[in-house]
């Protein structure tokens, strides 16, 4: 991780412009998806969060969260981006981004957030569930439609509801790294040992894959199961569930 890279607020529209230009170069996407300026102004405006991550004055990464209500009294961020410049992933970015929007979260006195990812990519799945401590029960097929973005491979949006519960024990002792990767639970659902490969050659199997763990996941969820982990053994790989309550 570059020891240079600091993350803070972005309150200017020059700021907020430059999310918008990271958000074209990482995504690729058709100008009618792109997040315009105008959203980040007023996410930054309305109790939301607009973080960047800057090597300097270069800006290398973002997040951008909206406020949210769960049921009639407990406010939460809904964190609806989070992008890393190509040159700075791997290298701890994103979980600064994180770290930073939990610090400030709690410090407004809100204890929970969410966001959206591909049940398929193997290293989001790895770092939301093992390192950050947070949990998913539910799925939502195809969430955003089918769109322009390279990075979707034209198939169907679904995705997995991450829930970080910001102060749980289970949250604090993932971002302090005493959790082991885990590799038992009471139910699983397996990722074949090529998908990468069938990622990188754009393989029918994919759509496949994703078609079956729809319904594994749906199946689970409705049975009050929650995806706690994932077993991260390249040739055992698989989410871990286990039954849980409201939290």
């Amino acid at each position: 991780m570059s020891q240079e890279i600091a993350v803070r607020k972005c309150q200017t529209l020059e700021e907020f412009q430059g999310c918008v230009g990271l958000q074209r170069e990482i995504w690729g996407e058709a100008d009618l998806e792109v997040e315009p300026a105008t959203m980040f102004v007023v996410a930054a405006h309305t109790g939301g969060q607009v973080l960047g991550a800057y090597d300097g004055n270069r800006m290398v990464g973002y997040t951008l969260a909206v406020a949210g209500l769960r049921g009639t009294n407990v406010p939460y961020l809904h964190s609806h981006m989070t992008g890393v410049q190509a040159d700075y992933r791997d290298r701890g970015v994103g979980r600064l981004l994180k770290l930073y929007q939990r610090e400030d979260a709690l410090s407004r006195g809100i204890r929970l957030i969410q966001w959206t990812f591909d049940a398929l990519e193997v290293k989001n799945a790895h770092f939301n569930l093992n390192r950050l401590g947070a949990i998913c029960r539910e799925y939502h097929a195809n969430l955003y439609g089918l769109t322009t973005s390279p990075l979707h491979r034209g198939l169907p949006t679904d995705r997995l509801l991450a829930e970080w519960q910001l102060d749980s024990a289970r949250a604090v002792a993932a971002i302090n790294n005493l959790v082991r990767d885990p590799v038992e639970a009471p139910a699983t659902i397996e990722l074949p040992a090529d998908l990468e490969r069938w990622q990188r050659e754009d393989s029918p199997e994919v759509a496949r894959t994703q078609a079956r763990i729809r319904e594994e996941f749906k199946k689970w969820f409705a049975k009050g199961y929650a995806a706690v982990a994932l077993r991260t053994d390249p040739r055992k790989r698989a989410y871990l569930l286990a039954p849980w309550s409201d939290f």
